[in-house]
């Protein structure tokens, strides 16, 4: 180095933003493949194969035996009943939150509930329902010694379809109405007053403006709905156990039960309950779009 020259370090390269980014989301497409790309790629793999591993489509034939489509009917006779039943009151408890002129404090009360309500399923909300609504349930006690009311002298059963299906409605409602908040949100005031200015009615105005704006939004939610309870067994299993005939508890005695054991059938069962709520969660997502379109 000649004499009285200083040398000069090249600052270490950052790494870019892009870069930055990627290295982000890489736990997200980590746990993806190998809790959801993986398993799936498995299940349509041996839905396809017989005990022994060759190529067959005798389990897919099988989806035609008459218990299997009796567990296909029930379960989306349950999950089209939950949905429409959570999406006709959460958009009621949504609108009524948030332009319904309720205090302050209601609107925030009930989207915290409806966040810890949307996530609580399985056993814990399979045994709050017994201990309410079940024979021997608080409820059911509470209507025989004050009133002198038997809940199931009605043909009130909590482990049949309309058991069930309530059961569900304890997630299905706090979820539309979490869903659905910020589609209401996005009703412009202007609207309504140009709508008052031209004249409009109050049920015109919903009729010709807020309904074309928000059925996206209805019918999209309503159809996630539908996929939340078609896949839910936890809560199913733990609440009838194996009295109702719905496809997530027989494909739960295909693969680990020990008299319908036949583990490619399961596979099989799985590869149509993957469909289902494929074809529903992409139409969701479809028409998510449209309704963000709308909101810009």
């Amino acid at each position: 180095m000649a004499a009285g020259t200083i040398a000069i370090s090249k600052p270490a390269r950052r790494p870019s933003g892009s870069a930055l980014a990627w290295i982000g989301v890489a736990p997200f497409f980590l746990f993806a493949t190998l809790f959801l790309i993986l398993p799936t790629a498995f299940l349509i793999i041996g839905a396809f194969q017989d005990a022994d591993g060759h190529f067959t489509l005798v389990n897919l034939t099988d989806l035609s035996q008459p218990t299997i489509l009796a567990a296909y009917k029930i379960s989306l006779e349950i999950s089209a009943a939950s949905a429409l039943g959570g999406a006709l009151i959460g958009f009621a408890l949504a609108h009524a939150a948030v332009s319904g002129g309720l205090p302050a404090w209601i609107r925030p009360t009930l989207m915290t509930f409806s966040g810890v309500a949307s996530n609580f399923a399985g056993v814990p909300l399979a045994f709050a329902f017994l201990a309410t609504l079940g024979r021997t349930g608080l409820v059911t006690w509470a209507l025989m010694q004050w009133f002198g009311f038997s809940l199931y002298a009605t043909g009130f059963n909590l482990l049949n379809f309309f058991g069930l299906t309530l059961t569900y409605l304890y997630f299905q409602i706090p979820l539309m109405v979490l869903i659905l908040t910020p589609a209401l949100d996005g009703l412009k005031r202007e609207w309504r007053e140009a709508a008052s200015t031209l004249g409009a009615s109050r049920g015109q105005y919903w009729r010709w403006v807020v309904l074309p704006v928000l059925w996206p939004s209805l019918l999209g939610s309503t159809l996630l709905l539908f996929a939340n309870s078609f896949g839910a067994v936890a809560t199913a299993y733990a609440l009838t156990g194996s009295s109702l005939n719905i496809v997530t508890i027989l494909l739960y005695a295909q693969i680990r039960g020990d008299v319908l054991h036949n583990q490619n059938l399961g596979y099989a069962l799985a590869l149509g309950m993957i469909i289902i709520t494929g074809v529903s969660n992409v139409a969701y997502i479809w028409l998510r779009g449209r309704a963000e379109r709308w909101s810009r």
